[in-house]
């Protein structure tokens, strides 16, 4: 395990992190079975993208591999933040800008609520995300894109321009063709028939 580890010099080889990433995705996240899905519809299969996000190697390999294909943008500063809605966004946002700092080039990140703060500055987006920066919103599953959409609806209203939309699994189910309808740039990792 400890070979995996980055070393902030060493380049980031895309293919063999996605590689590792998939077979995680794959044998812990995919699960067929009966569920009612957050867009109000039923699917015979389930993904958890949280046993993904929310375990060590899952975390390390999906935040080094967005880092991988953001690098020279970030370099380039073409990009500033990465952030999206909670709570799917929340550990990739986190180990995104971890891996951003030990790379030595560190991005910002941002959390958008699904409702504002109800006391202090009552907020709706968390972290030192400025008006007009250039953003990249992140989700770990799309279905119809709704989650990602009152992401970017909230940082629009500040006046940032999101650049991309990342996801860990598209479903297929719509998203892809809403976000590019609207104009947005979309790249899932995976998505649903890679998986079947």
């Amino acid at each position: 395990m400890s070979q995996n580890f980055l070393i902030a010099e060493e380049t980031l080889d895309g293919n063999k992190l996605k590689n590792e990433l998939f077979e995680i995705v794959k044998t812990e996240a995919f699960q067929k079975m009966e569920v009612s899905l957050s867009s109000g519809g039923k699917s015979n299969y389930y993904i958890d993208g949280k046993l993904v996000t929310l375990s060590p190697k899952g975390s390390y390999l999906l935040a080094a591999y967005i880092f991988s294909t953001l690098e020279d943008e970030i370099r380039a500063q073409k990009i500033d933040a990465i952030g999206g809605l909670t709570l799917g966004a929340d550990p990739i946002v986190s180990a995104v800008i971890l891996i951003s700092f030990i790379r030595k080039y560190p991005i910002k990140g941002f959390i958008v609520r699904k409702e504002p703060k109800k006391h202090g500055k009552q907020l709706m987006i968390e972290g030192p995300l400025q008006a007009k920066e250039r953003v990249v919103i992140v989700e770990d599953v799309t279905t119809k894109g709704k989650s990602v959409l009152k992401a970017i609806e909230e940082v629009e209203k500040i006046g940032c321009r999101v650049v991309k939309i990342i996801s860990l699994v598209d479903r297929l189910e719509g998203a892809a063709e809403e976000f590019s309808q609207k104009g947005y740039k979309f790249e899932p990792l995976f998505t649903r028939k890679d998986l079947e």
